[in-house]
């Protein structure tokens, strides 16, 4: 069982992808850009995470869609 508190590998690198695409894009990455950076075929896992990070508080959407999306904290 996994720490509450402690990032998994994908988890870490999707921010990592978030906040590099926001620095050279000034906007979020689509779910399909991230899971093409993290080397994630499924749309639906990578809306997973991102509801998972979403839920500790580590990105939150401005919109309904994830491109809305930006790091907290």
């Amino acid at each position: 069982m996994s720490r509450p508190d402690v990032l998994s590998a994908r988890q870490a690198a999707i921010l990592r992808v978030i906040g590099d695409w926001i620095i050279e894009h000034g906007e979020a990455p689509t779910v399909r850009e991230i899971g093409a950076r993290v080397g994630m075929a499924s749309t639906g896992s990578v809306a997973y995470q991102l509801g998972r990070l979403e839920a500790r508080g580590l990105i939150r959407r401005t919109g309904h869609r994830w491109r809305s999306c930006r790091l907290c904290a």
